[in-house]
């Protein structure tokens, strides 16, 4: 996490502070994440950006917020152009549905 803070610093941009969130979920928890990754949804450089909203819909998986997840996962697959990442994305919508009645396993 260290090295993003230092990337961060020198070549800021959205797309190294998702990452960052990522580093920072991965070390700290999926809420610390999310709370990293909700302070970008304003970014206009990532609206169309793929991978935003499957980032934000991996943390909310792991928080058992299927819905909010499903959505996320739902129109991250809209956005992409690549077919194979389309349907693992939909997967994951699925699996929210699965997952909806049942908690989150790691």
């Amino acid at each position: 996490m260290t090295l993003y803070d230092e990337l961060a610093q020198i070549n800021p941009s959205p797309v190294v502070e998702l990452n960052r969130a990522v580093a920072v979920a991965m070390a700290y928890g999926p809420a610390a994440g999310l709370e990293l990754v909700d302070a970008l949804t304003e970014e206009k450089s990532l609206q169309n950006y793929h991978l935003f909203p499957s980032v934000r819909g991996d943390l909310l998986k792991k928080l058992s917020r299927f819905d909010e997840a499903r959505a996320e996962f739902a129109r991250a697959a809209s956005l992409t152009q690549n077919a194979r990442e389309r349907e693992l994305l939909l997967d994951r919508v699925r699996e929210c549905v699965d997952g909806s009645t049942r908690p989150e396993t790691q």
